[in-house]
């Protein structure tokens, strides 16, 4: 028993480490059109991020109860077998965030949870109705995305059309203060929830619950550890999404922060745990590509892309490893 609650706690201390990586590895997802645009300054973008991603935290668990408890049986998980995917996800986050690479911390959680799941009890605890769930809102967001963005953008050049550039400009250089705090609200919503719901699933396993209600401390803490890892923030990344993706003006960048924004919310609000680095990145090459396809350095978009990609199966094998080997240490 004591054994047990020893590693409950564990979970506990590394979810709010994770949480805070997440906040300082996705600081780029909320701020990185603004400062690239100059419409905020990095000290004041980082601040506002911070309040806000921990405000949006604070609104709704229904991402957290698709991840707690729709990917895999809650019943078969133990604490080894969360402890191995909190792992595994701080460890992708760290390495990618050294290389500068905008991976999703969204898919290292959720595919760390179902290696360490496999490596738990195997292949039968995994809910393949959530999973497809799952894989489709991270498919689809970003084709979204794209598409919202490019027409959002094509829509204010038409509506601005007979306009001063240099009104335009100053317009937007306010708006864009709007669309940021937008954007970092529904990252905070979105990404926190995760964590929230690894923890809860945890509860349940240590308590033998049969309800999944993701309690008030819960909440307040991972809202309180991205905001606290936002506010360090996460420079290497905002340089590959802000200034190497694609060249943005204020208009550029309110399109792309209000068409990211409006599908992570959406998506939240139907339960659907979304990469807010997939979003932010596909507007941002949607709004690009408004104006002409060279405008977009696809080289640069098609790494990111590998890096998603490579990121589902790097961190299932990779918590499917750490369990296998957790397992053997604990007996």
């Amino acid at each position: 028993m004591h054994e047990t609650y020893f590693l409950l706690v564990i979970v506990i201390v590394l979810a709010a480490v994770f949480d805070f990586i997440n906040g300082f590895h996705d600081t780029a997802n909320a701020i990185a059109t603004s400062v690239s645009t100059r419409v905020l300054s990095p000290k004041v973008a980082v601040t506002m991020a911070a309040v806000l991603n921990m405000a949006g935290a604070l609104t709704g668990t229904e991402v957290a109860k698709t991840v707690g408890a729709g990917l895999v049986e809650a019943a078969s998980v133990t604490q080894v077998t969360v402890v191995s995917a909190l792992l595994s996800a701080i460890i992708w986050d760290l390495i990618t965030w050294y290389f500068g690479l905008p991976t999703s911390s969204s898919h290292a959680i959720l595919s760390s949870i179902v290696g360490a799941s496999i490596a738990t009890a195997g292949a039968r605890v995994i809910l393949s109705k959530g999973v497809y769930k799952v894989l489709i809102g991270l498919i689809v967001s970003p084709i979204v995305g794209i598409i919202l963005g490019f027409f959002l953008m094509l829509f204010l050049m038409w509506l601005f059309r007979r306009s001063a550039p240099f009104l335009v400009s100053k317009l937007f250089s306010r708006l864009q203060i709007a669309s940021a705090a937008y954007m970092a609200f529904s990252h905070g919503n979105n990404d926190a929830q995760k964590t929230m719901g690894i923890i809860t699933m945890a509860l349940i396993s240590y308590y033998k619950l049969t309800d999944f209600h993701v309690p008030l401390w819960v909440i307040v803490m991972c809202a309180a550890a991205m905001a606290l890892g936002t506010a360090v923030g996460g420079w290497r990344v905002i340089k590959t999404l802000g200034v190497r993706l694609v060249h943005l003006r204020p208009i550029d960048g309110f399109a792309a922060e209000t068409s990211a924004a409006t599908v992570i919310e959406v998506a939240s609000r139907m339960g659907l745990p979304l990469s807010t680095t997939h979003v932010i990145s596909s507007t941002i090459m949607g709004v690009g590509a408004s104006k002409r396809l060279s405008a977009v350095k696809w080289g640069i978009g098609g790494n990111i892309v590998l890096a998603w990609i490579f990121t589902l199966p790097a961190c299932a094998i990779l918590a499917w490893g750490i369990c296998k080997f957790l397992h053997l240490l604990v007996g």
